[in-house]
């Protein structure tokens, strides 16, 4: 895969990542870093200032995806999730959320990811972990690539 149109698709091409403001920051084949700056919308504690655990699970999400993703040597192969496991260590804070995954194994159909989850200048204090599992899948109809 091409690590510079893997950014673009990450970032730019799925509709709900661009809402968020995610943003893939590092990635080389197994191995991504995907970063998602703070919003007070992404609040699901407001007594305590914590982040919705919801938000949490989906940047782990895609950051498994995006790591059994960035193995694939053509654009035409998505991944889907099939399991996604999250183990909440603490809660988030009000501040930029920071996810890196790396891949178990990827075959030809499934690929399985660990990913961890924490804020910045603290990534031995992990807020979450989580392990996905996902389905490789060919398209039958290619999307043309995306604008640059």
């Amino acid at each position: 895969m091409d690590l510079a149109l893997l950014k673009v698709m990450v970032e730019q091409q799925i509709p709900f990542n661009r809402f968020l403001g995610l943003e893939l920051t590092h990635a080389e084949p197994g191995r991504v870093r995907l970063e998602l700056p703070f919003r007070d919308d992404f609040l699901g504690d407001w007594a305590r200032a914590a982040l919705h655990g919801g938000v949490i699970s989906m940047v782990a999400d895609v950051a498994g995806g995006v790591a059994v993703w960035s193995t694939l040597e053509s654009p035409s192969l998505r991944v889907s999730t099939i399991d996604l496991r999250v183990d909440y260590l603490r809660p988030g804070k009000t501040e930029r959320l920071i996810a890196e995954a790396a891949i178990v194994r990827v075959g030809g159909r499934i690929g399985v990811s660990d990913v961890r989850l924490f804020h910045p200048g603290a990534e031995d204090h992990l807020i979450a972990t989580g392990k996905g599992v996902y389905a490789i899948k060919a398209l039958k109809h290619p999307p043309a690539a995306p604008p640059a």
